[in-house]
């Protein structure tokens, strides 16, 4: 139960498409993405209209920010023209933006809803990631001239296990799933040898797990508070939408990290006729979930049930080329489990590998995650890093990445 919208032109829509599971999925775009702001859910604008009349900025500083945008689009890393003699991986985020002079308001939404940093952290980093991220949310924004850069599988997220599952198959994998009490087992020199259920045991050469399997091997970090609502009406003032992203960057709540609003629908075939499931989620700072989640609870209008959990977050404490264990740095949440007995195509190239699939940090978008996804997987293989997976319109995609329908949007692979 912790579901997250995909960047359109983001990493792991790339990576679906790199793998070839996308002939398995279909997608539906996301109806918008807010911004809570001054007190109010505002529009992050995804137009040029929209921006001439968003409330978020004052007339004379959409000036400042149409400058600052301007030159975020024209910025490409390998054409030192479009630099403007600024060395963004040495000038900072802080000192770029002030060569604009935006105000702390239009900072914090560009930051956080924009560029999506989860805290201002970001602000004394090398300007280069931050323009990085802005000019991601506008390709993805542009891939459907719509609402909002995100978009959901129909039926929800289990069905990314699902596609994998198939294509798993088609190469001989096997999935093991709802298997119980799952241990991992390690021979004399410390090193994986398997994983034991019910008395069977499934041998593997290398693990891939999230922090409950291992529970000796990782280090708390934190905490996550969540609140799932269903409700029966769309999140008030965001324009009746069925599938809404909305961010409470830190400053709006005196808080150390954001928090975030999830909402989907029967939109999406996530519900039933006329429901709506939303999620309220932030990197705990107390040690009380119902008053830390409050404001975000209080934007989602009345709801029909409400529940309230607590994940801790683990990091791995173990050196994975010594023990062959690849721990996942996400929260620990319940799992899946995939053993892969044959040479997988294009996304696993190793034989004998046990994966789990695990929950995930307080974010409600998947960039953050797949890079840990990525991370792993170069550990693993040594092979793939992020730089090899091609933007969307290098990899054999038919005039659009995705392709709309009157129900969904699917993925075209040639």
């Amino acid at each position: 139960m912790v579901p997250k919208f995909m960047m359109a032109n983001g990493a792991l829509v790339r990576v679906l498409i790199h793998t070839g599971v996308t002939k398995y999925l279909s997608f539906k775009a996301v109806d918008g993405s807010y911004v809570f702001n001054k007190s109010k859910i505002h529009k992050v604008p995804s137009t040029d209209m929209e921006a001439l009349k968003s409330p978020l900025m004052g007339l004379f500083e959409k000036r400042r920010a149409g400058k600052f945008f301007l030159y975020v689009q024209d910025y490409k890393e390998n054409d030192p023209s479009t630099h403007k003699g600024y060395d963004l991986t040495k000038m900072t985020t802080k000192e770029l933006i002030s060569k604009y002079g935006l105000d702390d308001n239009t900072i914090d939404f560009i930051g956080h809803a924009v560029a999506l940093h989860k805290d201002d952290n970001y602000l004394t980093e090398p300007a280069i990631d931050t323009v990085k991220r802005m000019k991601l949310y506008a390709e993805s924004v542009a891939r459907f001239q719509g609402g909002s850069p995100y978009i959901y599988p129909l039926y929800g997220l289990g069905e990314l296990p699902q596609g994998f599952a198939r294509l798993s198959a088609v190469y001989g994998g096997t999935y093991m799933l709802n298997k119980p009490e799952c241990t991992v087992k390690f021979d004399d020199e410390g090193k994986v040898c398997g994983v034991t259920s019910e008395g069977e045991t499934a041998k593997c050469k290398k693990v891939v797990c999230d922090p409950s399997y291992v529970p000796d091997k990782v280090r708390k970090v934190g905490k996550v508070f969540r609140a799932i609502a269903i409700m029966s009406h769309p999140i008030p003032n965001t324009a009746e939408s069925h599938s809404v992203q909305i961010i409470i960057p830190q400053k709006q709540l005196g808080r150390k990290s954001d928090m975030y609003v999830f909402c989907c629908s029967y939109s999406h075939n996530v519900a039933s006729k006329g429901k709506f499931i939303a999620f309220v989620s932030a990197q705990a700072e107390s040690e009380n979930p119902e008053t830390e989640l409050k404001p975000g609870i209080d934007l989602l209008g009345p709801v029909d049930e409400l529940f309230i959990d607590t994940y801790d977050r683990y990091e791995p404490a173990n050196d994975p080329s010594s023990d062959n264990c690849f721990i996942s740095t996400v929260s620990h949440g319940r799992s899946t489990k995939c053993v892969l007995k044959h040479e997988q195509k294009m996304y696993f190239e190793r034989k004998n590998i046990s994966i789990f699939f695990q929950s995930y940090d307080a974010t409600t978008h998947f960039e953050s995650t797949v890079m840990d996804v990525l991370s792993l997987y170069t550990k693993i293989t040594g092979k793939v890093h992020y730089s090899s997976i091609q933007p969307l319109t290098a990899v054999g995609i038919l005039h659009q990445p995705f392709e709309f329908n009157h129900i969904c949007t699917r993925a075209i692979i040639i």
